[in-house]
């Protein structure tokens, strides 16, 4: 039965037996406390040793430079395969054929499309030098009418000129013509008088009468001669209208002529350069159908298989490797450990199969990390949730592996700031990131005080 009534109410000690004081004086209990004590003193002391914060990531070797990167060759126009140069693992040179194939557009199928098509280029840029011949013509025979035309003009002039004078001769052969007249007609008076009186024969004013009648016939003939003269010269003036506008229609005509050759010689200008492009068009195409090398490298995987198969334009044929490139390593850091990261920072790198413990026995390898830095920085997010840091080897720590293949895995790590080991862990559960530092923060600050 239980002892819990209120009247019988025992304490019990483990001192009143002997088999419990036994117990607790046996010295293996005493030696466990102190381990214990001591283990404890062991982790609170270990909570105040130095930690150095660091970012650590992960990923894979690659190149430096993105042409040096493994890469895809694709065909520029579609066709059918013919002939495969090149196996798997050849190396080719730039340039090298790779593979050969054949026609399948109806456009192309002539053989002899390229040498057709050279043969019209050269056919219309003779058509294009005949009329520029015609039009050097044209010109030439408008700078000759217009020669012709001012010549005409000075003979048209001349003409005036002359009918001027023989209008200006005609009038003074008329007024002495008229003077005759008078002198005619006062003898004629004269002689008649006299011959009234006596003093004359009659036959003296017969002959006055006679020329009397002669002056007066003579000034007639005259008068139609000043008249001719001045039909003359007004035909002169016409004649020069007349040569004016013969001459420009016949030179209007000739521009006219002119501008139909230079508006031909500009269409088969056009021509000539359509033609021109179609026959380059076609010289390169048919060169496509060799697919070449764009660099020296070795030739991974053939993507395509087979003869006879048909391609479209940009199908990936074969992927090459090139032979000479700058390794690096691509690692990925998270987002919290972004800011902490800048181009120039001093990083180390260790790679898959290569050992990060210095062995005795293996000299040629016993390196452990290796230097490098940091080149590039992608400020957009990866897939995988973190963001992309390139590494290239840093030139002052021991050179990388020749034999590292592109591809191979790697781990890269930046030593930050030295802080309390408590501390880091207590930033670890709160999620918060590490201390910023710059390596040559120190530095800077010591040259302030300076």
């Amino acid at each position: 039965m239980l002892n819990i009534s209120k009247d019988n109410h025992v304490l019990i000690t483990p001192c009143d037996y002997s088999s419990i004081s036994k117990v607790a004086r046996r010295p293996e209990y005493k030696f466990l406390n102190r381990i214990i004590v001591g283990f404890l003193l062991f982790i609170v002391g270990c909570l105040f040793l130095p930690w150095t914060q660091n970012i650590s990531g992960s990923g894979s070797v690659t190149t430096l430079k993105p042409d040096q990167r493994p890469q895809t060759v694709h065909n520029a126009i579609a066709g059918r395969i013919e002939k495969w140069y090149v196996k798997e693992g050849d190396y080719v040179n730039k340039g090298d054929t790779i593979l050969f194939i054949s026609e399948i557009k109806e456009d192309y199928f002539d053989p002899n499309l390229v040498s057709n098509t050279k043969q019209q280029v050269d056919a219309k840029k003779m058509a294009l030098d005949s009329y520029g011949d015609k039009v050097n013509s044209l010109e030439v025979q408008a700078l000759s009418l217009a020669k012709e035309r001012q010549l005409k003009l000075q003979q048209a002039q001349n003409k005036i000129k002359q009918a001027q004078l023989k209008i200006k001769s005609d009038s003074m052969d008329l007024e002495a013509i008229k003077t005759q007249l008078k002198i005619a007609q006062t003898q004629f008076n004269r002689s008649t008088a006299l011959n009234k009186e006596g003093l004359k024969p009659l036959t003296d004013v017969e002959q006055k009468r006679l020329k009397l009648q002669e002056a007066e016939a003579y000034i007639i003939t005259q008068e139609n001669k000043l008249l001719s003269s001045k039909n003359e010269y007004i035909n002169a003036n016409v004649e020069i209208n007349r040569i004016n506008a013969e001459y420009a229609e016949k030179i209007s005509k000739s521009r006219s002529d002119k501008f139909t050759a230079l508006s031909t010689q500009y269409d088969t200008e056009a021509q000539v350069n359509k033609l021109h492009n179609q026959y380059v068009n076609y010289n390169i195409r048919s060169g496509l159908y060799y697919i070449t090398a764009p660099q020296s490298g070795y030739v991974n995987r053939a993507l395509l298989a087979g003869l006879g198969e048909t391609i479209k334009e940009g199908t990936s044929v074969v992927s090459i490797m090139p032979a000479g490139y700058d390794i690096a390593v691509e690692t990925f850091v998270d987002p919290i450990d972004l800011p902490l990261v800048h181009r120039g920072a001093e990083v180390r790198v260790w790679f898959d199969g290569w050992p990060r413990v210095v062995f005795s026995g293996w000299p040629g390898l016993s390196y452990g990390t290796f230097g490098g830095r940091v080149v590039a920085i992608e400020n957009f997010i990866s897939p995988n949730g973190k963001y992309r840091v390139l590494i290239a080897p840093s030139g002052k720590d021991n050179k990388w592996p020749k034999e590292l293949s592109i591809g191979a895995g790697a781990q890269s790590i930046a030593l930050l700031e030295t802080v309390p080991v408590w501390y880091e862990i207590w930033r670890n559960l709160n999620g918060f990131p590490p201390n910023f530092y710059k390596a040559n923060a120190k530095a800077d600050d010591n040259k302030e005080k300076k």
